[in-house]
């Protein structure tokens, strides 16, 4: 009898995880609003993680609109001639209620962390502020009724620009501290806690970590980021990686080296990439400058009456793609054995 009741509760469960593996991801979800820094406003991880969505399940409606903005803090906090003393960083909280307001966003996705430390070593203050700015953002969003989804921030790497980093003890850092990324674990350790008290976090940071350790025992010249910040494809992939998982992908999936190698293995994946560039850069700018921020220097966009109208072009080829009958040769059948391991 106890056999029996364990086969039963084993196919049960089997059952269980196989629909929830069959559920599509972001099912009632009517927008995702992508907020973070220059990572986020460069975007390659939003586009990848809704081009791999919506090649995977066509019948997807949701929109993915990717507003991060340069220099960007939650924390509010700024360092000593940031921009060569031009301005002072940008703090979401003087444009987060428009954004919310205006958008009306059902999930809003967080990447915040690489500048809220202001490249300094830690400091309790500072880390402070950035705990305060992630509360009082989830206060703000759950009030307007959209849910959060934290990922943590990517790594920060000082060998490609180690003569220009600095050593722990000085008074003023207008160059990175070398050790910057032990303040990026500390935050996003603080984040991954948070996952007991019911904050929904994907774990960028760490994959990060271990991917560029890996490689660099391959290669001691490799790179995620030719000036220790802003990611290159393969970081972006990475990123958009650890998200996918996190709304249930299955791993197997995910294990090329980039993006464009998995998007291949689906029925028109490379094609539905290519239209969800275009459509998510023509939109940043435009909506950006529609709802407004305090950062020098960027580009306007086109007017939103007009990017909206493009967008809709676009959105309505990425909708014609998935009419088409796929090529059963071309579905991806999954493999055993990932080439990228983000659990190890």
């Amino acid at each position: 009898m106890r056999s029996l009741a364990l086969s039963l509760s084993i196919l049960l469960l089997g059952s269980v995880l196989a629909r929830a593996e069959d559920r599509p991801p972001l099912a009632g979800v009517r927008r995702v609003v992508f907020l973070g820094d220059s990572i986020t406003y460069a975007g390659q991880y939003v586009e990848y993680a809704e081009a791999y969505l919506r090649a995977r399940n066509p019948a997807l409606r949701c929109e993915f609109l990717g507003l991060g903005l340069p220099s960007e803090t939650l924390s509010g906090l700024t360092e000593p001639g940031h921009a060569g003393g031009a301005f002072p960083r940008p703090d979401v909280h003087e444009r987060l209620d428009r954004v919310l307001a205006t958008l009306k966003p059902d999930l809003v996705v967080v990447c915040y962390g690489m500048n809220d430390g202001i490249y300094h070593p830690f400091s309790e203050e500072r880390f402070q502020k950035f705990r305060d700015g992630m509360q009082s953002l989830r206060d703000k969003a759950k009030a307007a009724g959209a849910k959060v989804l934290h990922v943590t921030p990517p790594v920060f790497d000082p060998a490609p620009i180690k003569a220009s980093t600095l050593p722990a003890g000085r008074d003023e850092y207008r160059q990175p501290y070398e050790g910057y990324d032990e303040v990026l674990n500390l935050y996003s350790a603080w984040l991954l806690a948070h996952r007991g008290v019911g904050w929904d976090v994907v774990d960028a940071h760490g994959p990060m970590e271990r991917y560029l350790a890996r490689e660099r025992r391959r290669d001691p010249n490799f790179r995620l980021a030719d000036d220790g910040v802003h990611i290159n494809a393969a970081g972006h992939w990475l990123i958009a990686r650890a998200i996918l998982l996190h709304w249930g992908i299955p791993a197997r999936e995910l294990d090329d080296q980039s993006a464009e190698q998995a998007l291949g293995k689906l029925p028109r994946g490379l094609d539905v990439l290519k239209l969800v560039e275009r459509r998510q850069r023509l939109l940043k700018d435009a909506w950006l400058t529609a709802i407004g921020h305090k950062r020098p220097g960027m580009a306007k966009g086109l007017p939103l009456e007009e990017a909206e109208k493009q967008a809709g072009e676009l959105e309505a080829a990425i909708r014609k793609l998935s009419e088409k009958p796929a090529d059963p040769q071309t579905v991806r059948r999954g493999y055993t054995i990932p080439l990228i391991d983000l659990a190890h």
